[in-house]
């Protein structure tokens, strides 16, 4: 298992998880709307955008597309 946080709290996965399922896993939204309403992956591939979420400092990254490394930090919201 690897350790990484997801808004300020740290989550355990598996290696090869995906930072979209690991904030599934968490109960994390990855993203909240205009209107505030919890966003969460759709398409899963990386083209319907809903997955956004910063990480390591980097705004927008396409949670569906990278893979959880030890020490990450997820932001949402």
């Amino acid at each position: 298992m690897i350790a990484i946080t997801v808004n300020g709290r740290e989550v355990q996965v598996a290696p090869g998880t995906s930072v979209a399922a690991a904030l599934l896993m968490a109960g994390e939204p990855s993203r909240l709307s205009v209107r505030g309403a919890p966003r969460a992956p759709l398409c899963g591939m990386g083209i319907c955008m809903e997955c956004r979420a910063t990480v390591n400092g980097v705004l927008h990254q396409r949670t569906c597309q990278l893979l959880c490394a030890a020490g990450m930090e997820v932001v949402t919201g």
